[in-house]
């Protein structure tokens, strides 16, 4: 996506999280691409996501953007204060996944990154949320929330993208069916038994699973799917269509969109917000609009 107007920062919170995989290293290349630009700025690493929050909101008239160095959680944590301060965010993608990066077109290259932001190219994105807590890229129960439990930070810093694999092997293992009631905005519900449901705002999840092939970020509304298949082996075989997008076209794959949905269940389970666990059905998802403006690649002239 490209940028649709212009606000060159001039001073900058930059936020590193110390402890997704590349986020706590050396960010020396995006500060110098910075100072090249002659934008000023200060560098923190908070211990956690309430030190993140407080850092962004004590920076909020100090500073006119903030820059989050880390992966898909560290950005989901820094989402409550970026949606309180208004400020726009820049995103330098330090993490295993970088799907909100994917999902924006920026390069991989920290310091590429750095100069995306120096540009000063921003646009408006929507953001989800469920039950409160925001989220980038997509909120889910049931596989994918068992497997950001059994994904440890430690394993992904000592394995990197090898860990999703083998979280996903052992989680897939012992994947059980459970019962589920969907409701959508207009109230027609749907009662179904299902390994996940998973409601996306932006494109990409998951390490470049695509939602929809037709989804962005900026489009206004949701979309959702469940799994409704009894034979767990049976997504092997539908990964490509995961990772293209068109996991909606096989009969065992129920898909919605809209702007809100519940999802009730007959025991509480947890939800997975971006890679971390964050509440419990019953889950109420809800759009928000054009929430966070963001650092995007422009083709404006400098």
């Amino acid at each position: 996506m490209h940028a649709t107007r212009i606000e060159r920062p001039s001073r900058l919170l930059v936020v590193a999280n110390a402890k997704s995989r590349n986020g706590g290293g050396p960010l020396d290349a995006a500060l110098e691409r910075f100072d090249a630009a002659g934008i000023g700025h200060e560098l923190v690493r908070p211990d956690g996501p309430s030190d993140m929050a407080e850092a962004i909101r004590d920076a909020r008239d100090r500073v006119d953007a903030v820059v989050v160095a880390g992966g898909d959680g560290t950005m989901n944590a820094a989402a409550p204060a970026i949606i309180e301060t208004h400020l726009p965010l820049g995103v330098l993608p330090a993490g295993t996944a970088n799907d909100l990066a994917r999902t924006l077109g920026l390069p991989v290259d920290l310091a590429a990154a750095a100069d995306v932001i120096a540009a000063g190219g921003v646009t408006p994105i929507d953001l989800g949320e469920v039950n409160g807590h925001p989220f980038f890229n997509v909120a889910s129960l049931g596989l994918s929330a068992e497997l950001a439990r059994r994904l440890s930070g430690e394993d992904k810093r000592r394995f990197g993208r090898l860990s999703y694999a083998l979280a996903a092997l052992r989680t897939l293992v012992a994947a059980r069916p459970f019962h589920a009631e969907i409701t959508e905005e207009g109230g027609a519900h749907v009662r179904v038994k299902t390994l996940q449901i998973a409601v996306g705002n932006g494109r990409y999840y998951g390490g470049g699973m695509a939602v929809t092939d037709d989804a962005m970020i900026d489009d206004g509304h949701l979309d959702l799917y469940s799994l409704e298949m009894k034979a767990v082996w049976k997504l092997a075989l539908m990964l490509p269509s995961f990772r293209a997008g068109r996991h909606g076209l096989w009969r065992e794959v129920r898909t919605a969109r809209g702007t809100r949905f519940r999802v009730r269940t007959r025991k509480h389970r947890p939800v997975n917000t971006d890679g971390e666990l964050v509440t419990f059905t019953p889950a109420e998802f809800r759009i928000l609009p054009r929430a966070v403006r963001v650092f995007v690649p422009t083709t404006a002239p400098a």
